[in-house]
């Protein structure tokens, strides 16, 4: 196996052990970001140099006998709406071209503490909405790698790195990790700081993860989940433990497969995917309808989420948006023409929904749902529907894309697992549970 093909907790055990150094594994990424870039396109910035020089700094750490960080030496790719004081961060948008912030985000000071390497900067949609930028699918160029954390989510999925970070609002974190077959996970809203990211909405933003299994999803999380008086909305105790097992005498977490109101816009083979892992897993997982205020989550959604673009982006709108794509320019538009009381009532049904799961999570530990309608679309004009991911998004609860699925043309098609606001750690238990049951069976 090459450096760059290896899962971030054994590549990190290796270093740890002196059986592989951080410069060995960098130019291995390296190299793979060489053969492969042209066709992929997952990076906006990206200096060999600089990143060898930062593995070549950890390792004469580990060699002087400092303390080591749980990511010494991993190198990790960058959402460039994230702020690094090292590198541009020009947010997927001409408007912000050459901007050189003076500081590194609360989430990129954190991995560099954790002796992390930043590998550079991934391709983001236009201002981390939905104007695709350059990237394409891994596996199959000719298709979206979805959006709007485009680049990170194709960058793990070539193995040019194990791990890397992007944001999600509406679907922007597990829409592309089930397009590109890895793993994506999104904590619960507040648990990650959005100190010095892009802000849309600060009612729905999220910071979320990429990576190549369940145990490194943990590893980089573990880092993250850190409190920050910066981000109003981060708890002051914030962590993930997984030293505990929910699941006492052994029992299967109860799992409820749910097919959410978008359910018809799923593809047959998505639908046939589904009934098939369900019946797998009848004898844990069972079918379980949402009540029907549901239906109205994907238009309350809208409304919060251009309202607060307007306001996020008035600055840009007023100086350039005759170079903002026409998609983004119609949807601060409408923000501009919603009135406050709907989107008051929004809110509103937002906490509506909310206590909704509260009751649902009460009888069961996670739900079971699509991650996306289908495969990743053909074309690379569009970022694909974020539809199956919205109502999880709104109500801020943890879910994670399990990479175990396959669609047409044998794409990579994500599962959803969704648990309680706030039972991130038991959430990663499950899913991990989930695929050491499922390990070597595909529908």
């Amino acid at each position: 196996m090459r450096p760059n093909e290896m899962t971030a907790s054994s590549a990190a055990e290796a270093i740890r052990r002196g059986e592989l150094t951080s410069e060995q594994l960098v130019a291995g990424c390296l190299e793979r970001i060489a053969e492969v870039e042209a066709r992929v396109g997952a990076w906006t910035w990206l200096d060999p140099d600089h990143a060898l020089a930062q593995a070549r700094a950890a390792d004469a750490r580990q060699r002087a006998g400092a303390a080591l960080g749980a990511l010494h030496g991993i190198p990790v790719g960058i959402k460039d709406i994230f702020d690094t004081a090292d590198m541009p961060t020009e947010d997927g948008t001409v408007l912000h071209a050459g901007r050189r912030p003076a500081a590194d985000a609360t989430a990129v000071a954190l991995l560099r503490a954790a002796g992390a390497v930043i590998m550079g900067k991934t391709v983001t949609a236009e201002l981390a909405v939905y104007a695709p930028g350059k990237t394409t699918n891994p596996h199959d160029p000719r298709r979206t790698p979805g959006g709007s954390s485009s680049g990170s989510a194709a960058a793990v999925a070539a193995n040019m790195v194990p791990l890397a970070i992007g944001t999600q609002t509406n679907g922007s974190v597990l829409r592309p990790a089930s397009y590109c077959g890895v793993h994506g996970f999104k904590p619960s809203h507040g648990s990650i700081s959005r100190h010095g990211v892009l802000k849309q909405s600060l009612a729905l933003d999220h910071v979320g993860v990429f990576a190549r299994s369940v145990d490194d999803v943990a590893l980089i999380a573990r880092e993250l989940l850190v409190h920050d008086g910066k981000d109003p909305d981060v708890p002051p105790h914030t962590s993930l433990a997984l030293d505990d097992w929910r699941f006492a005498g052994g029992r299967p977490p109860r799992i409820a497969f749910v097919r959410t109101p978008q359910w018809p816009q799923a593809s047959g083979a998505t639908q046939d995917a589904f009934a098939s892992l369900a019946a797998q897993w009848s004898d844990f997982a069972h079918e379980v309808e949402l009540p029907r205020e549901f239906g109205s989550a994907v238009q309350w959604h809208r409304t919060i989420m251009e309202t607060d673009l307007a306001s996020s982006f008035a600055a840009e709108y007023a100086s350039g948006k005759d170079r903002l794509s026409s998609a983004l320019r119609e949807m601060i538009e409408r923000g501009q023409r919603h009135l406050a009381v709907d989107y008051s009532r929004a809110l509103d049904g937002v906490a509506a929904l909310r206590l909704a799961l509260a009751r649902l999570f009460s009888e069961w530990d996670a739900v079971l749902t699509p991650a996306t309608q289908g495969v990743a679309p053909l074309g690379l004009e569009s970022t694909g529907s974020p539809m199956f991911c919205t109502i999880w998004t709104l109500c801020g609860v943890p879910a994670i894309s399990l990479p175990m699925l396959r669609g047409e043309d044998g794409m990579p098609l994500g599962a959803q697992l969704v648990a309680a606001r706030g039972d991130d750690a038991n959430l990663l238990r499950i899913a991990k549970w989930l695929e050491q049951r499922r390990e070597g069976a595909r529908p």
